[in-house]
């Protein structure tokens, strides 16, 4: 979350009624962030409320909050929710949700298997939250037509959407601010985090199937019933599937190539999202391509653009102000600036904050910090080990609980729409230790691949 320089750096804070900026903008963050755990007002409501504030008492101007916000993330997340809404009309994440049961031949043990590859899978190429979204429908489904309960099945989906989410740049929002903050490319996430992430997928499918998969019991008339599913009547616009396969291609190929060009990725997701816009409308009037463009962007999820925007100007108000600087300082102190030691205590702090709040605004928060650190620390590459620490940490913390990640809130809303409620405390009492575990494997890793 590097902030952009502008012409804001002389900026000198003048808090009303000569109040301290760093104990003013601490206050506000967790007041926001107090809000922003309890869900009792919308995100980012509260995010810009207390961004505004940040402005309103003095802490920094509007040049420097806006200054605070990167639009490299914005763009991406814009330009993937713009592609992933258009490529949704086509009917082809149902088909590959129905072919999945059918490949499974409608076998529940099987099924859980095969819906949680897809959905790590998905969830590495396009994002956790709008695969949960995709996927989790057919799941309730499919589950109702074999009279099975769905709450392995959803269980297993969170987890897989975030372990397949942390293996690439795209895949969770941590890594896209991560990303976009210290320069990792698309490969960079692809050499580093998809090897533990299959190592970390392989260890739950074993401990799902073990709980759960080989106790699960249909009648056979029910998985007869299932196999009459047809996955061919799921697609609904071959032509602009085409298209949209296209364009992923397109997109992917420039996230991999565009870094060493300095291309970003936030511009290859926008472009993308134009490119596919202009494939699907070209051949209508104005008022035709109008209507299809609006329903293009109604697609983007606003409320979390608007969101991440709040909570960058917040976190960046913070650290302004000086907080991140003393905490960084602090950390310094604490682990004696050992490399090793520091990276460790990153990995498991993130992890357990993540469970705990949303691992979004921990890793927003997180990133000014570690910079704060570089330079005691011996410069950007000594803290390598560091950044993808946080990365591990927050994406498999988001596991331990039902808030800990935004694709979980996701899975939670729909189970309970569908009449299948997950109980906070009984999702926790599975998942935290289940989430320990992963990330005992990821301390392993951590400490074979960069500590030795």
């Amino acid at each position: 979350m590097t902030p952009h320089n502008s012409g804001a750096g002389a900026f000198e804070p003048s808090v009303i009624f000569g109040w301290d900026p760093m104990i003013t903008a601490t206050v506000i963050l967790c007041i926001a962030y107090a809000f922003i755990i309890s869900e009792k007002i919308n995100r980012a409501v509260v995010a810009l409320i207390g961004a505004g504030l940040m402005i309103f008492l003095g802490v920094m101007n509007q040049a420097i909050a806006v200054d605070g916000i990167d639009f490299n993330t914005i763009f991406l997340l814009i330009g993937m929710m713009a592609i992933v809404g258009i490529t949704k009309k086509t009917g082809v994440f149902q088909y590959i949700a129905i072919l999945t049961a059918r490949v499974a031949k409608g076998n529940p043990r099987t099924l859980l298997f095969s819906l949680s590859v897809v959905t790590a899978v998905f969830s590495a190429l396009l994002d956790n939250v709008t695969t949960v979204m995709l996927i989790v429908p057919i799941t309730l489904l499919l589950t109702e037509q074999l009279k099975l309960n769905p709450y392995p099945f959803l269980f297993s989906q969170i987890f897989a959407s975030n372990i397949g989410g942390m293996a690439t740049l795209i895949g969770d929002p941590p890594n896209i601010l991560i990303g976009s903050a210290v320069g990792f490319s698309f490969m960079d996430f692809v050499y580093n985090t998809m090897p533990v992430a299959i190592i970390i997928m392989v260890f739950i499918l074993v401990f799902f199937d073990f709980i759960w998969g080989r106790k699960f019991k249909v009648d056979l008339k029910l998985r007869k019933r299932l196999m009459g599913f047809e996955p061919r009547e799921a697609l609904e616009d071959i032509p602009l599937l085409m298209k949209s396969l296209f364009v992923m291609a397109l997109v992917i190929f420039g996230f991999v190539y565009g870094h060493g060009q300095g291309i970003e990725p936030g511009t290859v997701a926008l472009v993308g999202a134009a490119l596919l816009m202009l494939l699907e409308i070209y051949k209508f009037g104005p008022g035709e391509q109008s209507k299809k463009v609006h329903a293009a962007l109604n697609e983007v999820e606003w409320e979390t653009i608007f969101f991440f925007m709040g909570l960058f100007m917040l976190v960046y108000g913070v650290e302004r102000a000086g907080l991140l600087s003393m905490l960084g300082q602090e950390m310094l102190n604490f682990t004696e600036g050992d490399i090793a030691f520091t990276t460790i205590l990153v990995l498991w702090s993130s992890a357990i904050f993540s469970a705990i709040v949303d691992n979004i605004p921990f890793v927003a928060t997180m990133i000014p910090l570690i910079e704060s650190m570089e330079e005691s620390m011996g410069g950007a590459e000594a803290i390598v080990p560091i950044w993808w620490a946080l990365s591990l940490g927050a994406c498999l913390g988001g596991n331990g609980s039902l808030v800990g990640a935004s694709a979980n809130v996701i899975v939670a809303s729909f189970a309970e729409r569908s009449g299948h409620r997950i109980s906070f405390l009984k999702f926790m009492k599975l998942g935290f230790p289940l989430m320990l575990a992963t990330v005992a494997i990821a301390h392993v890793y951590v400490e074979y691949v960069y500590l030795r």
